[in-house]
């Protein structure tokens, strides 16, 4: 072994002569060490990560000093042994000193002995860590050689930092590519509005904060051509290295699904692949028939406008290019779940279900945006297009189609004749039936809240930084007096319109304490209305309860909306007195508002939750994610915490991850749970 190579020590020792002792014995015994003297027990912290020892010698000081060294050891290298120097040594002595954690007790009266003791733990360390690098070895091996033999016919490429180091066949195969990939850039075999999602998860997933999430992306193939493809990431290595392999499931025959695609197509129109209307007006009525799972429901007319101008243009066989090119726009814009077809000329139809009516507006502004931006070629024309959406909200109980979509092909008439390019909204024959809707539901309400038959329930908040952070956003439902839950969306509009809100609110305040105080959350999120937010006998009221259910104050969180904390002066005063109390304060659509700047600026606030409607189109929309990360950095700069609301997707929460945003919650996190507690009477 040459000196190069010499075995590292460490010895502990007041004096430097043991030392030169123990380098001498051990040369001589035929073992070339380089012995490291550290005088101080201060010191030896950062010397055991620097010289990465295989055996620490302990010339033995007072009685109490070995702890101390086994202590210090276990923390920075737990597997280096410790073999003690002492002056004499005896069965008792060793016994002691393998009790507190050294391997042996040594002399050096007997070199003879030192060298054998030292020699043989040497060999066992050695032996350990060549077992332990072999197993690992050995088990990353399995892992690849059975994601490889499960997968053999996937498309793989392995990426390292943002480069292709390795691309199997089927991948080639995949992209129309003849020549090698090693050494491109991963991004250049993807479309830019793929790209932040991708980035991301790429990130995530070297992080270990990535699992089994397929990401959606749009591959740029040979010649121009594009197709969608799915992959799935997983963590890797290439010489010694991490990296991440993307893999695209290679596509097997299933026969159910072949059934299904054919269905498909024997209903869908050719030219959008989207449903005739007599197929489309069946699946509505199937869908509206069951209960919605939450939010709000909305009927959206969307029309091409000019196509007769784009017709005369270009010519009626390439119009139906455009046509296609429009669904294919429109399409991108809409949930997996959410119904669409074509109701006749250049007319489409969806069903919408979002968060909100907020969430449904920003949808139709959105689309707006992406048809106007959108320039399609068509031969050796170009081709610019608007639309007109006219939209119709769904009523939560009983809903009739023919009425709804009526009133959306009104909106989206009146849309027209302003000049189209619009989101217009109807008015649904509902609304002339309120004040009997109103009256059955107040008595509804007053009912349940008598008879306690408002429930609970949670949906919980996930971290994206890997840990569970114990946070879960409160939720309220009334059950009706057959014991079936009714939605929010069914009862809150008629509860606000009759001042009901605040009385909802105390409920769903005062459940919430006795939870926070039974279960001890990290952090409860409980909303807030605007007319508990300017009710000044609010926060009396709460000290009340906070004596009665002995609730800590700092696992609950309260929160308005952005539009509330806005529009409201009380909400400043109402954040500053909760707070002193010890509560948290948040605002909810964050982003959806004029200056939301400033109003982090003037509220204490603990947490922003990014808008929903924002959220929901942030993964292929470049400016929109400049958008939000601008309000991320806001937040972050005076230690907000943020949340992202209405999260649906992986390729959603890959941006949201390079973004900067630390939590996340929505249906792709988890949906609402049951009902978690019954409030005391």
């Amino acid at each position: 072994m040459t000196e190069q190579n010499a075995v590292p020590l460490i010895v502990l020792s007041a004096a430097r002569d043991p030392v030169e002792a123990i380098n001498s014995i051990l040369r001589r015994a035929g073992h070339p060490v380089h012995c490291t003297w550290i005088p101080a027990l201060g010191d030896l912290p950062d010397a055991l990560p620097q010289i990465n020892p295989e055996l620490l010698i302990d010339v033995c000081g007072p009685s109490d000093y070995l702890k101390s060294v086994v202590d210090v050891r276990d923390q920075v290298a737990s597997t280096v042994p410790i073999i003690v120097v002492a002056e004499t040594v005896d069965e008792g002595s060793i016994a002691d000193a393998m009790a507190a954690g050294a391997r042996d007790v040594v002399s050096l009266a007997n070199p003879a002995r030192l060298a054998a003791v030292m020699a043989r733990e040497l060999r066992a360390f050695r032996l350990e860590r060549a077992l332990t690098s072999t197993l690992k070895s050995a088990h990353d091996a399995r892992d690849q050689l059975e994601s490889v033999l499960q997968r053999s016919n996937d498309a793989i490429v392995q990426v390292q930092e943002g480069i292709v180091i390795d691309a199997n066949p089927a991948w080639l195969e995949l992209f129309g590519i003849t020549d090698s990939l090693i050494g491109q850039p991963v991004m250049d075999l993807f479309d830019e509005a793929s790209q932040p999602a991708l980035k991301g998860a790429l990130a995530a997933c070297l992080q270990g904060r990535w699992s089994d999430h397929a990401l959606k992306a749009t591959a740029l193939l040979a010649e121009g051509k594009t197709t969608p493809v799915e992959m799935v990431l997983a963590l890797g290595e290439h010489e010694g290295e991490p990296s991440v392999r993307l893999v695209v499931p290679a596509k097997g025959r299933d026969e159910r699904k072949l059934v299904e695609e054919l269905s498909h197509a024997v209903h869908s129109d050719h030219t959008t692949g989207f449903l005739h209307r007599r197929e489309l007006m069946e699946a509505l009525h199937a869908r509206l028939a069951a209960p919605s799972p939450g939010g709000k429901r909305s009927i959206a007319l969307v029309k091409l406008d000019g196509f007769a101008a784009v017709e005369r243009d270009v010519g009626a066989t390439a119009s139906e290019d455009v046509l296609t090119g429009f669904a294919s726009l429109l399409k991108e814009t809409l949930y997996p779940n959410e119904i669409v077809g074509r109701f006749g000329g250049v007319k489409f139809l969806a069903l919408l279900e979002r968060g909100n009516e907020n969430d449904i507006q920003a949808w139709g502004k959105q689309l707006l945006a992406r048809i106007q931006k959108h320039v399609m070629r068509i031969g050796d024309r170009t081709v610019a297009l608007t639309c007109t959406v006219g939209l119709s909200v769904v009523p939560p109980s009983s809903p009739k189609l023919d009425s709804i979509v009526a009133d959306a092909v009104e909106a989206c008439a009146k849309g027209a004749k302003q000049g189209g390019n619009r989101v217009a909204s109807g008015r649904a024959d509902v609304d002339n039936r309120v004040q009997s809707y109103d009256q059955v539901w107040v008595k509804h309400i007053k009912s349940a809240l008598m008879e306690n038959r408002f429930r609970l329930a949670q949906q919980p908040v996930a971290s994206l930084q890997g840990d569970d952070p114990q946070m879960w956003d409160v939720l309220v439902r009334m059950i009706d007096p057959q014991g079936k839950e009714v939605l929010p969306a069914e009862f809150m509009a008629a509860a606000e319109r009759n001042d009901l809100l605040k009385n909802i609110d105390r409920w769903v305040v005062g459940a919430s304490l006795s939870f926070a105080a039974q279960r001890r959350p990290q952090c409860l999120f409980v909303r807030l209305s605007k007319d508990t937010a300017r009710d000044a006998t609010f926060v009396d009221w709460l000290d009340g309860h906070i004596r009665s259910t002995r609730a800590e104050p700092q696992r609950v969180c309260f929160q308005v909306t952005e539009e509330v904390a806005a529009s409201f002066p009380q909400v400043r005063a109402l954040a500053d007195g909760l707070r002193q109390r010890g509560f948290r304060f948040a605002l909810e659509s964050f982003g959806s508002g004029r200056d939301p700047h400033a109003l982090i600026e003037s509220v204490p606030l603990d947490f922003v939750k990014v808008d929903g409607a924002l959220v929901q189109s942030l993964a292929r929309d470049t400016q929109l994610q400049q958008r939000v990360r601008t309000l991320v950095e806001a937040a972050t700069q005076r230690s907000i915490r943020t949340i992202a609301e209405r999260v649906e997707d992986a390729n959603t929460m890959a941006v949201l991850w390079q973004l900067g945003v630390q939590y996340i919650q929505g249906y792709f996190v988890n949906a609402p749970e049951e009902v978690i507690l019954r409030a005391e009477r």
